[in-house]
């Protein structure tokens, strides 16, 4: 009965050991830094993965993905801003009836 108090405290603090180690802190590392798309780009049409661009840059797979979908959406003409704005239907004018 007396090691059931033992095996909780070791228990809490092994948990707390882990939790420590897999911190989210280097998630959080490029939290505010601006990611050079223009570097991004020239690294994918070079023929690199994104993964070895996001290690190479420091930074994280999705923000190369993200630089990669801007890049398309200013080749289509949209700005990043009303590539996420649902578009207004056409409407039809009142003399083609």
């Amino acid at each position: 009965m007396t090691r059931k108090p033992g095996l909780v405290v070791a228990g809490f603090a092994i948990l707390a050991l882990i939790a420590a180690a897999v911190a989210p802190g280097s998630a959080w590392a490029t939290a505010g830094k601006r990611v050079d798309c223009d570097k991004v780009m020239s690294e994918l049409h070079a023929g690199k993965k994104a993964k070895e661009i996001a290690k190479d840059l420091s930074i994280s797979t999705s923000s190369v993905y993200r630089c990669k979908r801007r890049a398309a959406a200013k080749a289509k003409g949209e700005t990043s801003k009303t590539s996420t704005k649902a578009k207004p239907a056409a409407t039809a004018s009142p003399a083609a009836h």
